[in-house]
Parts: C-alpha cells; sequence; structure tokens
C-alpha cells in the first residue's frame, strides 16, 4: 500500500519519519502547486494520504463524502479512497490535539481559554475545546495586540495556533505570558523549535508547557489506524513521540576552553551520524580571520555578537551536535537560543588538561578563575554533566545516556 502528504512546502515535515513507525508501507511527500492540487487528487493512485497547510479547505470539494466532524471543523486533513470511488474526507487533527490537551481537559473544564490564531488549525482546537465543555476566546492575528490580551488576566489555557514562533522565524512569541496570572498551561501547535519563545517564557515562569509533537504525532496515528483499517497501541504515540524528539534535537556541547568539545563532537558524529557544527569554524569563516585575530583586532564584545549571530543560526537546525565556545554561557541570550532546540551536555575537565593554546582569555586571566566564573554557568544551562577523562568513552557515553 502505498501513502502520502500534500501540502506546499514540505521538506522539514516529520511525517514521513512518524509513518515509518507506525506501519510497513511506503509514505512519500507530495509538494504541490496551488493549480495542481485538484489533478493529484483526481489522478493519484495512491490509496490514502494526508493534507496539510494551506490545502485542508481546498481539498473540501474534491471529496465525495466527508465526515461529519471535518464538516464542523472546516478543514480536512486525511482523505481515503471509497470503494466506489472518489474521496473520504476526514480530520484526525482534531484526535491529535485530543492527545496534546490529555488529562488537563478535565481539570480545565469550564476554565477560561484564549485561542491564539483563527486559521485551519484554530478552527480544530475550538471544536475540541467546545467538545471538552471549556470556553474559550480567539484572538486573531490582527487583534493580537498587549492591549487586547491585557483584557484577558482570567484566561487558564493558553493555546497558541499560529505559526508565530515557528521555524525558521524562531524567537517570535504571539504573547506576553506575564499578562496572564492565573494560566495554569500554556499548548503551543509548533513543534519546531522544540521550544518556542512562548514556551520558554512559560518554562522561565514555571507555568507547565507543551509543544505539538505530541499532537503531530497522534494524529499521525490515527491517520495510519484509517489508512491501514485497523487499531494501533495506545502506547503508539508516546513511544513514537519521544523516538521523534531524540532524534530531531541538537546536542549542545558546552565547557572550559580546550575541554575537547570539537574532538567530543566528532567523536559523536562517527557514532552517531550526525552532522557536527562548529561555532568557532562559523566565526573564523564570517570574519575571515583566527579567534585570537578577532580579539586583538575588534575586542572581546565584537566576538560574542559574532558568537550569538552563529548560535542564532546554528541552533534552528534540528539533530545537530554542536560545539561551542567556552565562553558561550557569558550572553545571556544564548541560553534561550540553546534551550529551543537542544540538549546542552557539559564537559568537565580536569583544568590541567586544558589546552590553553591559541585562546586569548584563558591565557588572559587564567583558567582557575575562568572555571569559578562560569561554572555556575555551566551547571544552570545543562542537561547532563560528564566527567571527561577520556573523550571516546565520554562520547560513547553520551550517546547510551541520550539513546541517540
Amino acid at each position: 500500500m502505498r501513502f502520502g502528504l500534500i501540502g506546499k512546502t514540505l521538506v522539514h515535515s516529520y511525517s514521513p519519519a512518524i509513518h515509518s513507525r507506525i506501519g510497513d508501507y511506503e509514505y512519500k511527500l507530495y509538494p504541490l502547486e496551488p493549480d495542481n492540487v485538484a489533478d493529484f487528487v483526481q489522478t493519484t493512485d495512491l490509496a490514502a494520504f494526508n493534507v496539510t497547510i494551506p490545502y485542508k479547505k481546498a481539498v473540501i470539494p474534491l471529496c465525495k463524502e466527508i465526515s461529519e466532524r471535518a464538516k464542523a471543523i472546516g478543514s480536512v486533513n486525511t482523505m481515503l479512497r471509497l470503494r466506489g470511488g472518489g474521496w473520504y474526507g476526514d480530520n484526525t487533527d482534531y484526535d491529535g490535539f485530543v492527545y496534546q490537551l490529555g488529562k488537563d481537559a478535565e481539570i480545565l473544564k469550564g476554565k477560561k481559554a484564549l485561542v491564539l490564531g483563527n486559521g485551519g488549525s484554530s478552527q480544530t482546537v475550538q471544536k475540541v475545546l467546545s467538545d471538552c465543555e471549556i470556553p474559550f476566546t480567539v484572538i486573531t492575528h490582527k487583534e493580537n495586540t498587549p492591549e487586547t490580551l491585557a483584557r484577558h488576566p482570567d484566561a487558564e489555557l493558553i493555546v497558541n495556533t499560529s505559526p508565530v514562533g515557528m521555524y525558521p522565524n524562531n524567537g517570535d512569541s504571539p504573547a506576553d505570558l506575564s499578562l496572564f496570572e492565573n494560566c495554569r498551561l500554556v499548548l503551543d501547535l509548533i513543534y519546531n523549535p522544540a521550544k518556542t519563545a512562548l514556551l520558554l517564557q512559560a518554562e522561565s515562569l514555571g507555568i507547565p508547557a507543551r509543544n505539538g509533537l505530541s499532537m503531530l504525532v497522534a494524529q499521525g496515528v490515527r491517520a495510519g489506524e484509517l489508512f491501514l483499517a485497523k487499531s494501533l497501541p495506545k502506547t503508539l504515540v508516546g513511544t513514537i513521540t519521544d523516538e521523534i524528539r531524540r532524534q530531531t534535537l541538537n546536542i549542545v556541547l558546552i565547557g572550559m576552553p580546550g575541554c575537547g568539545k570539537t574532538t567530543a563532537a566528532n567523536l559523536l558524529s562517527k557514532l552517531t551520524g550526525r552532522r557536527v557544527a562548529d561555532t568557532d569554524d562559523l566565526i573564523r569563516e564570517k570574519a575571515g580571520m583566527e579567534i585570537p585575530e578577532i580579539f586583538v583586532k575588534y575586542g572581546e564584545p565584537y566576538f560574542r555578537k559574532l558568537e550569538t549571530e552563529a548560535l542564532r543560526e546554528v541552533s534552528k537546525e534540528s539533530g545537530l551536535i554542536i560545539a561551542v565556545g567556552g565562553g558561550i554561557v557569558k550572553t545571556p541570550e544564548n541560553f534561550g537560543l540553546i534551550r529551543q532546540n537542544s540538549v546542552c551536555v557539559f564537559l568537565d575537565t580536569d583544568l590541567s588538561k586544558l589546552d590553553t593554546a591559541g585562546r586569548p582569555l584563558s591565557l588572559a586571566t587564567g583558567v582557575k578563575q575562568l572555571y569559578a566564573e562560569r561554572l555556575p554557568l555551566y551547571q544552570a544551562w545543562s542537561d547532563y554533566t560528564y566527567k571527561t577523562a577520556d573523550l571516546a568513552q565520554t562520547a560513547a557515553q553520551i550517546k547510551a545516556d541520550l539513546s541517540l
């Protein structure tokens, strides 16, 4: 059996990876221009297919039959071939958001929700909230101003259905959560980056928050059940979500200058097949000179600016191993850049083993003072810490611990 996904821009889609874990069937991407959608639907020999942005409404007139749920939402994301010919349109995004909302649906019954955005995904969210008896207010893109948001301080659930903050526009946020003192849960339908600026703010405020990866996987699993005409294990969504998360998160290596981050990154790359990115290399390439020369000619503040620019670009990517400079933790902005899409690993090396050659701050300040200044930041920023006596063993341990 052959299945697939149609949409306009699909290069970063996780759907093939998800469906490869659902069943032993072919699942391919079919990027289409608007003028080609009708022709594809009428001529394809696929047994069924999924539909994503921006065609979830456009395919409705192309369906011979449509589910009551899809009618109510006004959106179709799964199309199944009818035995007598033609297509049956359904909506499995509904199942996806039900999964993402989870047990909080019962807790939030009767509580106020704020839905940011009014596109196709928002219609699905609105239907689920209505069915779960969670009253809501929709804030459209045009209405989304601090003044408008401030009128809803009693909102206990914030759901972002808009593309604000989605790759490659990482760092943008659709709302300031400090306006909602009663907020107890934030859901963002975006899954790339893993933590949008909205979710990072929720994390900083101690508000529980979840991204849209579980919704994406749950709707995919439900589509898989429709494709295969059978029920799938209830644990499958969680298993696939965890696997995709591990596969797509970057591994960022932090630690003192000369501790072996680049060496460890290359060793880990050989073990996992992941590509390595080194922010120091990116800085050298952009500046056209070695790092000590940058310090001499332009000073440390200029270097830190280049460092943040390099990190901002590379941290948007997925599934990389990223080696960063020892002073990356000196710039507070870099914390959010790392946290948005990465697991952070601190390589803690014996100071006597550090290579100080060509490292301006290690030579000028001394490694003991640098370590004392930076250790609290390394510890606060990292998810894992490894004492590194043997980098090959450390790389193997990272691979095992992170299930890479």
